[in-house]
């Protein structure tokens, strides 16, 4: 029989198979599996394990084997064989607390992962179940992966559980082949009272059956709709209620939970997964809204992760899924902590190694004809050129007192990155090279296929998933955790990273093109317009001296860099907006792009934003026109003609409620949410609107209704105008904005100082 995988996980036997059969069955398959983790340490403690082990069970095969330590190299380790997953994970737990003092190894590996490397399978992988196993028919890699028959169940409820109870229940159904975004693409639909509750129970019993969906895609699901059915079937005592296709199953429950990562406290809120078919609450789901469902499925079938794991989970639990796949292919031990420690460094080492990405101070004020240049993921990109692995002792790095020998390795390097395989590369370089290639293959096929193209949005959302795979696994490679990072590693692609941007800029340089502004992996340049040559061949020379995949961004009709609002003759690098020559906008660092910005003040902005940008390339034209907008705004705001919804400040919670010492706007509102048993978790974002008196705020969600009157529209007004002073400040400063928006003056200013003109120009 010839389908697709749909899911696996372990049972007391061995494994079991959930498979879409061509002959459109869904059929369940199981067959032994054994599981083998090592443990290594002094030869007396293994003899002590040894013993133990024998006596544990008959069924478990022990033997001396020698294997590689990614770090340490050959290493003598104990070979615990279990007959299962299950078997082993109970003879792990047991074993940890009675050898805590030796070193464990492939001991936490997730069974899909053990399963991705010995059958070579993954999640909608088309595969031959045959007498011996499962044999795989397909490569992750394949650009255009068959579409598998989904057939997709929606549920979601009328209103957000977190601000009301809901009353009805919308239930929709159909298959996700062709759909971008995750929706079912045709089916019908119904609507379900809530009460009485056991009706509910019943139906959702019913259409679960009736349609035996392979998954169930809902909105609140974790949080609300499952646990409420859950709820209900614990009340009313009805046995017949399963959920999973699994019916010898209960379904999996995992508690909501808070944690530290990137600079932030990040709330994960409790989870429902089920077995036989998916789950994906796209209110719970890590990123969903950046990619949707064929984002997940991208990343679940490079990473071979389970797609109920991979929605709910960061791209950096997906990258360390690859290292982790490619160290079992190899048959390099997994270490089941990290080891690696940073070498010591004297604080002059530390001055030099550790210094980042290079950035160059941005010349504030406005510049029209810019183009931006991007080195395509140029961090990956180095660690696959240069072999950047923390394994790997390479002539042209030494990671060991922190020189670093930048080589003039030329353009081959672009050939290099293409190919699949390379002799002599490192764990990391190897598990990225595909996946790199992958990308790179998609945004060339983004670039010559057009935006209302059928495929263009399904294609979009898979890059972007494997981008953000990319994004992390520079930072997991010196992640403190990382079982395969290292901080040395780190500090040498950044190190080449530095020469590589210097070596773009002195190229545009000796080209003719003025360097406006540097970001880490991308140039913004400006050429006069006597200057031969056009940007093909400034990219071409960047690429012949870097040796890495470049991209024009675009070419900016103007773009603004903004200085600080603290001091305007310091610039801020990452505070920028611009118009391309097609018209589109790019904003960073505003207001605009701020998660704490009501909604009203963003779309004010981004508006004014789209009024300067219709005065082609003089945006001053416009601006008598700009200032009219934001006075109707204001009107607006005045008026009380702005919805409540659209003045919502977002403010996620650092800390648990009582751990706050002042008493901020997000930490007042979760005290409203608390007192009215909503409590709110470190994590959680909070939204609440600015009133007048006390306590300042009103908690969105909170089961008293908001006075319309008690909106304190001084503060929003002021929100207002700062936005608008950010956007407009090139043009005119925040004082002459007031006169020009209250009325005292309209009179055109001075034509604010503009460089000569230059243009830039393509050979495309």
């Amino acid at each position: 029989m010839d389908g697709w995988l749909l899911d696996l996980y372990p049972d007391d036997s061995g494994v079991t198979l959930w498979v879409l059969g061509d002959d459109g069955g869904r059929h369940r398959l199981s067959h032994p599996f054994p599981v083998t983790f090592c443990a290594a340490g002094p030869f007396p403690r293994l003899r002590q394990a040894w013993q133990w082990l024998r006596d544990q069970s008959p069924a478990l095969r022990l033997r001396r084997e020698r294997r590689r330590d990614l770090f340490a190299g050959e290493i003598d380790v104990l070979a615990v064989e279990a007959p299962g997953p299950a078997a082993q994970a109970r003879l792990l737990d047991r074993m940890l607390a009675r050898f805590a003092d030796l070193d464990y190894y492939d001991a936490d590996v997730p069974l899909p992962l053990r399963y991705a490397a010995a059958r070579g399978v993954f999640p909608l992988a088309r595969c031959r179940m045959e007498g011996g196993g499962v044999v795989s028919l397909d490569d992750p890699w394949v650009m255009e992966p068959p579409a598998a028959p989904l057939r997709v169940l929606n549920f979601y409820p009328d209103v957000d559980p977190n601000l009301r109870p809901p009353s009805r229940l919308h239930i929709a159904h159909g298959d996700a082949r062709g759909s971008g975004n995750g929706r079912s693409r045709a089916g019908g639909s119904l609507e379900v009272p809530l009460e009485p509750a056991g009706e509910l129970l019943a139906t959702v019993h019913s259409v679960l059956r009736h349609h035996d969906p392979d998954l169930v895609l809902t909105r609140y699901g974790d949080t609300w709709l499952f646990p409420l059915l859950l709820d209900i079937q614990k009340r009313t005592g009805a046995a017949y209620f399963n959920p999973n296709r699994d019916e010898a199953r209960r379904p999996l429950l995992r508690r909501a939970s808070s944690y530290f990562t990137y600079g932030q406290v990040v709330h994960r809120g409790r989870q429902v997964h089920l077995f036989g078919r998916w789950h994906i609450d796209i209110a719970n789901a890590m990123m969903y809204e950046q990619y949707g469902l064929p984002g997940v499925l991208e990343q679940a079938r490079v990473t071979a992760m389970p797609v109920q794991e991979m929605a709910r989970k960061s791209p950096g639990a997906g990258i360390t899924a690859m290292q982790m796949l490619t160290a079992l292919r190899w048959g390099v031990l997994v270490p089941y902590q990290k080891q690696q420690t940073e070498q010591f460094k004297t604080a002059l080492e530390l001055i030099h190694a550790d210094r980042g990405g290079l950035v160059y101070q941005p010349l504030v004020g406005l510049h029209d004809d810019v183009a931006e240049i991007d080195f395509t993921s140029m961090y990956p990109s180095i660690m696959v050129a240069f072999n950047v692995s923390p394994e790997i002792r390479d002539t042209r790095y030494e990671i060991r007192d922190t020189k670093y020998e930048i080589r003039d390795v030329g353009s081959e390097l672009v050939s290099r990155i293409s190919n699949l395989v390379s002799p002599g590369d490192g764990l990391i370089p190897a598990t990225l090279r595909p996946l790199l290639a992958r990308r790179i293959a998609m945004k060339e096929e983004l670039a010559a296929m057009h935006p209302l193209d059928c495929r263009y949005r399904t294609l979009k959302a898979r890059a972007t998933a494997l981008k953000w795979l990319l994004v992390v696994c520079f930072g997991y490679l010196g992640y403190k955790n990382a079982r395969f990072g290292r901080i040395e590693g780190h500090e040498a692609v950044t190190a080449y990273g530095r020469e590589m941007l210097l070596r773009a800029k002195e190229a545009a340089e000796d080209m003719g093109y003025t360097v406006l502004h540097m970001y880490v992996d991308g140039l913004w340049i400006r050429r006069p317009a006597d200057t031969a040559g056009g940007l093909a061949a400034v990219m071409d020379e960047i690429t012949r001296r870097t040796g890495l995949p470049i991209a024009l961004e675009g070419v900016y009709r103007w773009v603004a860099f903004l200085p600080s609002r603290m001091d305007e003759r310091v610039p801020v690098a990452n505070r920028y907006f611009g118009v391309f020559r097609d018209g589109s906008l790019k904003v960073r660092g505003i207001e605009a792009r701020r998660h704490d910005t009501p909604p009203f003040v963003a779309a004010t902005q981004l508006r004014l934003l789209e009024e300067l940008a219709a005065g082609e390339d003089d945006p001053t034209a416009r601006l008598p026109a700009a200032v009219a907008l934001l006075r109707d705004r204001l009107a607006d705001l005045r008026g009380g003609r702005v919805a409540p919804a659209e003045l919502l400040v977002s403010h996620r919670l650092s800390r648990e409620l009582a751990d706050y010492r002042g008493r901020p706007p997000g930490a007042r509102a979760a005290a409203q949410l608390a007192a009215a048993g909503k409590p709110q978790s470190p994590g959680r974002r909070v939204r609440f609107i600015h009133t007048l008196g006390e306590p300042g705020v009103y908690a969105w969600g909170s089961p008293e209704e908001l006075d319309p009157r008690r909106i304190d529209t001084g503060r929003y007004e002021t929100l207002l105008l700062r936005a608008a002073a950010n956007l407009l400040g090139p043009f005119l400063d925040e004082a002459e904005l007031r006169r020009w928006v209250m009325g005292e003056a309209w009179q055109m200013p001075l034509p604010f100082p503009r460089r000569r003109r230059g243009r830039v120009t393509s050979d495309e």
